[in-house]
């Protein structure tokens, strides 16, 4: 039973990710064929349908920048510092917590140092 509350979590996480991909999925699909549809009666395409299927598009704007490479150095150094703070609040409760917690914290500590380097790295070229 307690193997349960693991396997939830786990399985809530992933439908978390998986549902909205599938539905966004299916709406895409379906105005692909709605498309296809009128493409093949000779209908003119309006722009707002266009507009719709280049939405998700990346464009350069969307592409790793030095600014985009700051700021998530900055959120995973705050990841880090926030799950730091809770080994040692935890540590005021039960000591061996302390040290387990700040090793935990180091992964997306030095995740963040090497977005924070990235960003100074990739200045945009003039």
């Amino acid at each position: 039973m307690e193997v349960l509350v693991p396997i939830a979590l786990f399985a809530m996480i992933a439908a978390i990710v998986v549902i909205p991909r599938y539905f966004k999925s299916l709406e895409r699909q379906k105005l692909a064929d709605t498309l296809r549809v009128a493409m093949e009666k000779g209908q003119p395409l309006p722009t707002e349908i266009v507009d719709a299927m280049s939405r998700d598009v990346r464009t350069p704007t969307a592409l790793p920048s030095a600014s985009r490479d700051l700021r998530t150095g900055i959120i995973w150094l705050g990841v880090a510092v926030g799950i730091a703070a809770f080994g040692i609040a935890m540590g005021f409760a039960e000591p061996d917590v302390t040290y387990p917690m700040i090793a935990i914290s180091a992964f997306p500590g030095f995740i963040g140092l090497a977005f924070i380097v990235l960003s100074f790295l990739n200045k945009p070229k003039a």
